[in-house]
Formats: structure tokens, sequence, C-alpha cells
């Protein structure tokens, strides 16, 4: 078979652009012959070195070599005279293409060994994102190599260059964005493209694109130098949108870098007063967020298919300094979450105009709000409770009318709700916690009014966010702050406390409540008079 018609038959089954066939062209004869369709369906790399059989690395991480002769220096020459001269990063490339090959040289500069790397142009791996990178906020993606960065990037770039019309230049060191050769490869739009002589210059070349060419995105690949996270402050503070990626594979890891952490925020060592350091249940000396990170979002990508989002990067890293558990948005490249938010906003849309049709109908007074239709849109919330009152909780969301669930596995929920008693002392809710990034909110007592704020506040429900106030009380809550009240006089001495007449609901929470300050509690009369009474 000729080699055209071997390429032609290989590119057919391919869903995205690879320009293998330029790769293949300047690859020895003895290597091509070996490289089947099968063995480059999930190539990622060639590797040719002198005296060793050439290998083929998959994307599943598999090594195979191919049955043929070893590499011996005129395969070396065969590439490197079909290609153009390497750079100082011993790097060239194939003009109009993104494949990029890389040198491994002796210490007199001779060439033996090379590494070729397929660039595919591969789309759709940030359609779970796009609600995202079209905000106009400056996003970090992290990750190991091979999981997708460069390739997300391309992608992010056509898509706020062509799709948004936004002037956008690409900083490309090494031309790993945009591709080798004069002409930015199509696969990044309209975009503009910087090429960066020395890795060490991509600083120089960062600023320069923002005072030269009134950009407003900047995309730069791999930012590994406390100098290159200064420039990217620089541009970031210049009102500039910046898309990067940098060396780290998770947020808790970039803090800790002292070359990058300035990317989010950089850290210090603070000394907090007494009252503060009880407050916070820590030591006095703390590290603490120093400034507003450079990227308002970070994504962290664990692998090619799964992308974990943290929205608020100062959030981010304030919880992981304090110890806070912090769970990111989980997003799956196959997953269109535009689409269901849109699809569930349609579906509360048409209850809710239902609601207001009804009570029309049946001539009720009802007052519709924008805040009802906002509550109602909101995500569900999945709530753990560790020694806490369910009944309570239960009667607050409903009083609330909160888009809350209790559920009984910590793996499932968004929240812990836990008794402060469990706060400290190696807990195994803490652990758990910790273990499935969870935060965790503690109540002092099981009252309603201490549920209640504590429900609130961990939810982020604001002022006016609804029509019950913290301070509205109903009779679960008096009763509750009767039974209070009793517990401390008995605390002042009073031998026994009658309380008022309760239903059979009540008198339990008031139990429950009197056990925990460690006084007993039995229940008089018949309904409806029956009553606790607290004693010694």
């Amino acid at each position: 078979m000729c080699r055209k018609a071997f390429y032609i038959r290989m590119m057919s089954s391919y869903e995205f652009q690879n320009d293998l066939e330029k790769l293949l062209d300047v690859m020895p004869p003895k290597v091509v012959s070996h490289l089947t369709q099968e063995r480059l369906n999930d190539v990622i790399e060639l590797v040719l070195d002198i005296g060793r059989i050439p290998e083929v690395r998959h994307a599943g991480g598999k090594i195979e070599k191919l049955e043929t002769d070893v590499v011996n220096d005129d395969d070396i020459k065969y590439v490197t005279a079909r290609i153009q001269e390497f750079t100082h990063d011993n790097r060239s490339g194939i003009p109009g293409t993104l494949h990029r090959i890389s040198a491994i040289k002796n210490r007199q500069g001779k060439v033996i060994g090379l590494t070729c790397r397929i660039g595919r142009v591969v789309t759709g791996t940030i359609t779970c994102i796009k609600d995202i990178c079209t905000q106009g906020k400056s996003i970090l993606f992290l990750g190991p190599p091979g999981v997708g960065k460069t390739t997300k990037l391309r992608e992010i770039s056509r898509l706020v260059a062509d799709e948004l019309g936004k002037r956008v230049v690409i900083v490309d060191t090494s031309n790993e964005i945009a591709g080798d050769g004069d002409v930015p490869h199509p696969a990044v739009g309209a975009s503009r493209r910087m090429q960066v002589a020395q890795p060490e210059l991509q600083k120089d070349i960062m600023i320069e694109a923002v005072e030269n060419h009134t950009p407003e995105v900047i995309v730069v690949d791999e930012i590994g130098t406390e100098a290159e996270a200064q420039a990217a402050r620089t541009i970031a503070e210049r009102g500039v949108m910046l898309i990067a990626t940098a060396h780290g594979n998770c947020l808790e890891s970039l803090i800790k870098n002292p070359t990058l952490s300035d990317l989010v925020g950089g850290i210090q060592s603070v000394t907090l007063g007494d009252d503060e350091a009880k407050r916070r249940a820590t030591q006095k000396t703390v590290l603490e967020r120093e400034k507003q990170p450079t990227f308002d979002i970070v994504i962290e990508i664990t692998d090619r298919d799964t992308l974990a989002v943290y929205k608020n990067t100062s959030e981010a890293v304030d919880y992981i300094l304090r110890g806070w558990p912090i769970r990111p948005e989980i997003r799956k490249t196959n997953s269109i979450p535009n689409q269901n938010i849109a699809d569930n906003a349609k579906e509360v849309i048409s209850e809710t105009k239902t609601e207001i049709q009804t009570a029309k109908d049946n001539s009720m007074n009802f007052s519709f709000s924008r805040h009802d239709y906002v509550e109602k849109v909101k995500p569900l919330k999945k709530v753990y409770l560790y020694a806490v009152s369910r009944t309570i909780v239960e009667k607050i969301i409903e009083r609330l009318d909160l888009n809350v669930e209790i559920t009984r596995n910590i793996e499932d929920s968004d929240i812990i709700i836990a008794h402060k008693n469990f706060a400290k002392g190696g807990a195994k809710i803490l652990s758990s916690a910790q273990e499935y990034r969870v935060r965790v909110f503690y109540v002092k007592t099981n009252s309603m009014a201490q549920i209640q704020k504590v429900l609130k506040d961990a939810l982020d429900i604001q002022p006016g966010d609804t029509d019950i106030t913290t301070n509205f009380k109903d009779e679960t809550e008096l009763a509750l702050d009767e039974a209070k009240a009793g517990i401390k006089k008995m605390q002042e001495g009073a031998p026994e406390i009658e309380l008022l007449p309760q239903n059979q609901q009540i008198r339990k929470l008031q139990h429950e409540l009197v056990e925990q300050y460690g006084f007993k509690s039995v229940s008089l009369g018949d309904e409806p008079n029956r009553r606790l009474k607290i004693i010694k």
C-alpha cells in the first residue's frame, strides 16, 4: 500500500484533526511501516533513542515497542533533516501543525534521542465549563502533565476570540498552543499569537503583549517562575482577563509552593489576639492569605474527563489555610451543566406560574416576589446532621421554605451541621468531613434559634432573603426558650421547675434539651394539659 493511501485510510477513523500525515512524512520509513491504524488511535508520543527499539506511548500509559531494528544515527538524521532547527529549549515542530519534536543531546551537542509528541485538535473539552469561560474572569488551570491543559487553552482561545469577539493574544512559549510556523493553527480561531524565543523570556513577552497590543484576554501556558507570577499579577491588575496553566496538581499544592503562591494571593504568618484565637479554636500564629488572588477561578484537571472547579479562589484559599473542608464543583467533559440549569429553571418557572394561577383561582391573598423565584432555582443542598435535632432542622427547612434535604450519608452531603461538643477531641465526624471535603458548621445548643442561625450561615442566606427573620418566635421556639430559662433556675439552686403544657412533639424536644444540661425531666398530667417537670 502506498504511503498516501495509508494516510487517507488512517485519518478517516479520527474524530479530530491530527495532521498525522505531516508527522509521518518526517519519520524514518522503518518506523512508519510498523505504525498500524490500531497503534495510532490513541498514541501520544513516538520515542526514538539511538541503540533502542522505537516506542509508541499511548494515552492510557501503555508503552509499546515496534517490531523493527534499533534506532541508529541515520534514523535520527532522517528526522532532523526534515524539521526546523532546535531552539534553545531543544524543541522543534512542523509548520502548520501542533506536533512537537524534542531532542535529547549528548555533551557534544549531538542529537541522540527524539520525543515526538502528537498534537491534536480535540473539540468539546470545555463544553462543561463554557459558562465559566464566558464570564470574563481570570482562570487558572492546574493538573499533571498529559491531562489536556494545553488543549483546553487552545479551545478557550478560539471560543473567546470567535464567539465572544474578544481581542485575544496568546503568549506561546515553544509554540505549543498555536503550533509551529508563522501562521497560527486554525484551532485558535482569530486569536493573535506572540512567539517566545526562549522560555526565560516568557515574562517579558507577557508584559509586552499588554503594553503593545491592547488585548482583552491573554492566554499563557505553564507559569512556572516567580517572575512570571509577578507578570501575571501585573496583567490582571490592568483589567485584562488572563487564562493560564501552572505547575501543580491541586490548589493546596500551589498554596504551599512559595514560588507560585502569589497566583492565589500568597500566604503570610499572622499572630492573632487571645480572643480571636479562642474564637477560631486555633493557635495564635496562623497562616492567612496575603492579598487578592491573581486568578478569580481555579480549575483542577484531575483527568481528561474530570474537572474540579473552585469558583471563588479567595474563599477556597481561606478555607484551606484555616483547615476547613471545602468541596469543589465537579464537572465532567461529557456533561453540559448549562443545559441542565436551563431545564431546571424552566421547570421552576412553570411550577411557579401554576402556583400563582392556583392562588388567583382560589382567591387567596397571594404575594409573589423576585426572591421567591431566586430561592426556588437555587440548587438542592444536602445536609448531614451530627448530634443535632433532626426534628428542629426539618421544621426550620419547612418554615423557611429552603431547598434543603437531610441526608444520612456524609459522602453525599454538601454541608455538615454538628453539635459543638464534637468540635474537638478527634471526633470521627471531623476526619470524615476532611476526607470528603465537606465544610462543618457547629451549633452550641439544640435550640430553634441557634440551629436556625447556623443553618442560615451554612446556606449563606442573607438578611432580606426570606420573610422569616431571626427574631421570629413560633410555639416550639418559645417552649424551648422556656425550658432554657427553667434550666437556668435549676442551675441557680431551684429544686424543680414545672413548664407550661405542650404537645408531645415539643415535649420531646424539651426532654432532649434538659438532658443535655445534666438534669432529668418527667411528663405530668393528661392531654391537652400534659407538661414537663425538670428535676435534679
